[in-house]
């Protein structure tokens, strides 16, 4: 049941996750991408999103992460700090302290993240009265712009019950994979655009947003899914480059960076 505050209108908040202990690219989040961190570009686009209430950036107790902290206060945005390896239990805690009834799940390697698609998604789930709703699972939009949002309610029964290490390290694994306690719904695109990889985890993946950034973000002005698949539609041999980073070898990269070398820009 939702809180007496929030019968008319639910307190929707976006949750960013955030920490410097990245394994493959470490500081990735305050690298900078377009003379502003990561961090700073993925808070800009989430503050963008119509009908959220507030942002939040949820990172460490880690010393580390005191960077974060401070970035964050510089930004005027909110910060909570909780368990590092346990990110349920650091999402749950800060959506109750926040009193949020609706909770969109942002990463800090999406720098891409495009407003619209998430408002299409919240619109979406308003509809559907769903508990869980996602772009990601059955994906028709790039990797990295994702997003998931889910209930107060969902996400309390998943901190409660949810004991994996899966479950406790990566937020809803607990929501989606139990369809017969909870409603899931899935966003999909009209035009499947799972082949491209926008998400920042490598160098590589860092060296292609940049280099998106570097032609559509003039200005700063916040561009969305349409103009990135046209720019790569015209340059194909950049959209493959970071084609093979799931395998996290470093030949890989470094065949990729070479790759990036040699390409020609349109």
């Amino acid at each position: 049941m939702l809180n007496s505050k929030s019968m008319l209108k639910p307190k929707v908040v976006a949750i960013v996750q955030a920490r410097m202990g990245s394994t493959r690219l470490p500081k990735k989040v305050l690298m900078k991408i377009n003379d502003h961190s990561m961090l700073e570009e993925v808070i800009k686009r989430t503050k963008a999103i119509k009908g959220v209430d507030e942002v939040i950036v949820a990172t460490t107790e880690n010393p580390k992460d005191l960077q974060i902290v401070a970035r964050c206060r510089k930004l005027k945005i909110r910060v909570f700090r909780g368990l590092e390896e346990d990110v349920l239990d650091r999402y749950y805690q800060c959506a109750k302290e926040a009193g949020a009834d609706v909770i969109i799940r942002i990463t800090s390697d999406c720098p891409l993240l495009d407003p619209t698609i998430v408002e299409e998604g919240l619109k979406f789930f308003q509809t559907t009265n769903a508990d869980y709703v996602s772009n990601a699972l059955k994906r028709t939009y790039p990797r990295g712009l994702d997003f998931e949002m889910f209930t107060f309610q969902a996400l309390e029964k998943a901190w409660k019950e949810g004991q994996e290490q899966t479950d406790r390290e990566h937020v809803t694994p607990y929501i989606y994979s139990h369809p017969a306690i909870f409603k899931i719904a899935h966003l999909t695109n009209s035009k499947d655009y799972s082949e491209y990889r926008l998400t920042v985890d490598t160098q590589i993946d860092l060296e292609l947003v940049m280099t998106i950034f570097k032609v559509l973000g003039k200005k700063r002005q916040i561009f969305g899914l349409n103009q990135i698949v046209k720019f790569l539609e015209r340059n194909p041999k950049l959209a493959k480059i970071n084609s093979e980073v799931v395998q996290k070898d470093k030949h890989l990269q470094e065949e990729a960076l070479k790759k990036l070398e040699t390409i020609s820009i349109r």
